[in-house]
């Protein structure tokens, strides 16, 4: 409970510093929601500055920050310039699609990167370690965006087998024809989340468990005429588990951020989709919102792989 309640105060400073240093960020940036309005002959300046009246942007800047936390306390993340919705509940429409994807990538990595970087340990400078090899400095320069690209050429333009865009093509009638459509239209963005994350995780694995065979025990294990399954479920595995969940968590980031630019090219109106359209917009209450709440479960993230290593080796030190 100590580790625990640490771990959770951390995150609230973490959360006021990303908060401080991303609302400075974009006020202090160039053009404003309103810079169009400006230019426009039909829009008078009164109207104007009723409009920043109206969201309080004719406050000064720290007066600003201090009622935006207020509300954040509050779980309102304001109203946005360009819809006139509530920012929670746009944000909230789209939440579900990011975090399916993202957490499905998430475990595919996981147990992908586990299985090639084992195998190709243990079948060291044979025909499988050097596929896997290759394949895996191939995942880790490819940029995900021109992969994202390649395969809706080839697979959605050419041959028409995945779809090009979006995340269904049938009515929500509650069918299973429904949820397969649906499976179907993530498949591909899926796909690229998890090729471009296996790469270095796999390398990773691969030198853990190549140092790990190196050790005392594991020769010990052998002379004692173990085989191969259980030296890796009681020896290999147990040494594996915290650095590769300690990786994984701080990667969370990256899979996340990289949510903005696949949700572009695949036209999925999640929270990446949104991040960039109001990006675009000057739509700085929605903006905000989603960087906090991608902040906190990042946060989160890190703070669960903790908690998981803790609970598989109790001698973890979490400082």
């Amino acid at each position: 409970m100590r580790i625990l309640l640490k771990k959770l105060f951390y995150l609230f400073i973490m959360l006021f510093i990303i908060s401080v240093i991303s609302f400075l960020a974009i006020n202090l940036a160039p053009n404003s929601f309103f810079a169009s309005g400006e230019l426009n002959p039909n829009i008078t300046k009164e109207s104007i500055e009723n409009l920043k009246a109206i969201y309080g942007l004719d406050k000064p800047l720290y007066m600003q920050y201090i009622s935006w936390l207020k509300a954040i306390l509050h779980l309102n993340f304001g109203i946005s310039f360009a819809s006139g919705s509530l920012v929670k509940d746009e944000i909230l429409q789209r939440l579900p699609i990011t975090l399916i994807i993202n957490i499905s990538s998430m475990i595919l990595i996981f147990i992908i990167s586990l299985y090639l970087g084992i195998k190709a340990a243990l079948n060291k400078s044979k025909l499988f370690d050097k596929v896997t090899t290759q394949l895996s400095l191939l995942s880790f320069s490819m940029p995900s965006f021109y992969l994202a690209l390649i395969l809706i050429l080839i697979f959605a333009v050419n041959f028409k087998i995945f779809p090009i865009a979006g995340v269904h093509s049938v009515k929500n009638d509650g069918s299973l024809t429904y949820y397969l459509d649906f499976i179907w239209h993530l498949i591909l963005p899926i796909f690229v989340i998890v090729f471009a994350g296996i790469g270095s995780l796999t390398l990773y694995v691969r030198s853990l468990v190549i140092e790990i065979l190196k050790t005392d025990y594991i020769f010990y294990a052998k002379s004692r005429g173990l085989s191969k399954k259980k030296i890796l479920r009681y020896y290999i595995l147990p040494n594996l588990y915290p650095p590769v969940i300690t990786l994984l968590g701080l990667s969370l980031p990256g899979i996340i951020g990289g949510s903005v630019i696949l949700e572009s090219i695949f036209s999925i109106d999640g929270m990446g989709l949104l991040f960039y359209k109001s990006a675009l917009a000057h739509d700085y209450p929605v903006i905000m919102g989603i960087l906090i709440i991608t902040a906190f479960l990042t946060l989160l993230g890190n703070i669960l792989a903790d908690v998981i290593l803790l609970k598989l080796n109790p001698n973890y030190n979490n400082n």
